[in-house]
């Protein structure tokens, strides 16, 4: 089972990744100030990944296939790693749509 993780950058913000069920990183934010936020966006995350016009296909300077998740009013609220192919690409995207709906949240900014 995929588990939402979030964490606390350098700069303070926290973001969360979205983990698949072998500890791969399939989704991860953007920065959040507040902690409030950051689940906010992992609600976010949790309906608009059922929709497939959600998710924007792009290619990277580099030739590299990856896809960002966006939200309803077009702001983008996750954003893939990079593939080398199209076809790992559309299997990241269903790894998303099976593992977040479920997923548990795992706060590690709460460890001491």
């Amino acid at each position: 089972m995929g588990k939402f993780v979030i964490t606390q950058r350098g700069n303070k913000e926290y973001q969360f990744n979205l983990k698949a069920g072998n500890g791969e990183i399939i989704l991860t934010s953007e920065g959040y100030v507040q902690k409030a936020s950051c689940h906010k966006g992992i609600e976010s995350v949790k309906i608009n990944s059922q929709d497939a016009l959600r998710y924007d296909r792009r290619l990277a300077v580099n030739g590299k296939e990856y896809f960002v998740l966006k939200a309803r009013n077009g702001e983008i609220i996750g954003k893939s790693q990079l593939y080398s192919s199209k076809s790992g690409m559309e299997n990241g995207i269903a790894s998303v749509q099976s593992n977040a709906p479920i997923a548990e949240i795992v706060d590690e900014t709460l460890k001491n």
